[in-house]
């Protein structure tokens, strides 16, 4: 089945097909772009396994995705829809329509750049590199140890060395910052990313500091976070994108982190769930409840520990467990990088394992300051591209 999609890479000179790109607009699901594009619901969704569906329901706003079109006809021939940063959606035609979950294949490259500040890091980051995302995370590595609205100064200078997928020659996801400095004041500010994926400064004491608790005390975990899992039994690729607790019915659920309650609903496949808004775009979500804990509502603000509902097996569930995910900014990431609470200073050989690593990335650093190397811009790939299909075989 994956022998298709590696088909949207190519670009030559007889025209058969054409290739668009697209952003998934605000609002949309997948039923809908089944709908919009006349493309067989019954087939491409209700027929489709469960899971599948529900993976279908992770799609963000935003994402770009391709459409392969027969160019004499104007049919959908291929679709790619990325799922999350290692799956994706691929609908194809091949005597009636199929669907399939596949790996994306993509490229991670490590890039740098210097700049001076004119106006706000923020802005100036967005205006070299026209990337919200890679100015958002620059911003959110710092924004607890250092404030920019007051003791930043024009001419000050910045290096960001960050990590950046790459999808059928374009960004794709989320860049993952190494390691950056800015200067305030004549005064050098330096964040890093050590190897237990939390941010550490100078002096080895962690920045980062939304800890969760557990949610459910003493369960077992059943199953673990994954993007990217092949199924031995039904041969297909799934996502798992939380963490399972299995415990006894009724058995007390925690809030992880003291936030606002956005929602409490009944889901099809989540069953009862409460999704709970924290600070820094950090939302958490828990299904297949029993039953909500009495006096919980919309708009209600929970304290991290406090009890908000009860271990079930509503929803498409096996037996009873807590289904536990964290999202940033809608983002599914693996909850227990955050759950096990870290000490706030290393010590010992970790911070001797730190202080080495510390080391490469300041030479780094420092070498990209000498050089000032400017943010360089992918080349954009045309919205629309072609391929001839008369040799393609299966």
């Amino acid at each position: 089945m994956i022998r298709f999609f590696l088909l949207f890479m190519l670009h030559i000179s007889l025209f058969s097909a054409t290739v668009e790109t697209f952003n998934w607009p605000n609002g949309e699901t997948y039923l809908t772009f089944l709908e919009k594009h006349n493309l067989p619901t019954k087939t491409l969704f209700y027929n489709i396994d469960k899971d599948d569906q529900k993976q279908a329901e992770e799609i963000l706003t935003g994402v770009h995705y391709q459409i392969l079109k027969n160019e004499k006809t104007g049919e959908i021939e291929q679709v790619l829809i990325p799922l999350n940063d290692e799956l994706q959606i691929h609908l194809y035609e091949d005597n009636g329509y199929k669907f399939e979950i596949i790996p994306i294949i993509s490229k991670t490259k490590t890039e740098a750049f210097t700049l001076k500040i004119q106006n706000s890091p923020y802005y100036d980051i967005y205006k070299a590199t026209s990337s919200y995302k890679i100015a958002k995370i620059f911003i959110s590595a710092f924004k607890k140890s250092l404030n920019f609205k007051t003791d930043i100064r024009k001419g000050d200078t910045l290096v960001m060395i960050y990590q950046q997928k790459y999808r059928l020659g374009q960004p794709f996801s989320m860049p993952k910052l190494e390691t950056a400095m800015i200067e305030m004041r004549k005064k050098k500010h330096f964040i890093y990313l050590n190897s237990d994926d939390r941010y550490y400064d100078e002096k080895g004491t962690q920045v980062e500091e939304f800890l969760l608790a557990l949610p459910v005390r003493g369960a077992r975990i059943s199953s673990y976070f994954t993007k990217r899992r092949w199924h031995p039994i039904l041969h297909k690729w799934k996502a798992h994108l939380g963490i399972d607790y299995a415990a006894r019915r009724g058995t007390p659920i925690h809030a992880a982190a003291s936030g606002i309650v956005i929602s409490k609903r009944y889901s099809n496949s989540y069953g009862n769930i409460t999704i709970i808004k924290h600070k820094d775009g950090y939302s958490t979500r828990y299904a297949h409840q029993k039953a909500f804990k009495r006096g919980l509502y919309v708009g209600k603000h929970v304290k991290r520990g406090q009890i908000i509902g009860y271990v079930g097996t509503t929803g498409r569930s096996t037996g009873p467990h807590l289904h536990f995910e964290l999202r940033k900014y809608g983002r599914a990431i693996n909850p227990l990088r955050v759950v096990q609470v870290a000490t706030k200073k290393l010590r010992g050989k970790k911070r001797r394992a730190f202080l080495k690593l510390k080391k490469k990335y300041d030479k780094a650093i420092f070498a990209e300051l000498e050089k000032a190397s400017k943010y360089k811009k992918c080349g954009k790939n045309d919205s629309v591209c072609y391929l001839n299909m008369e040799n393609i075989n299966d």
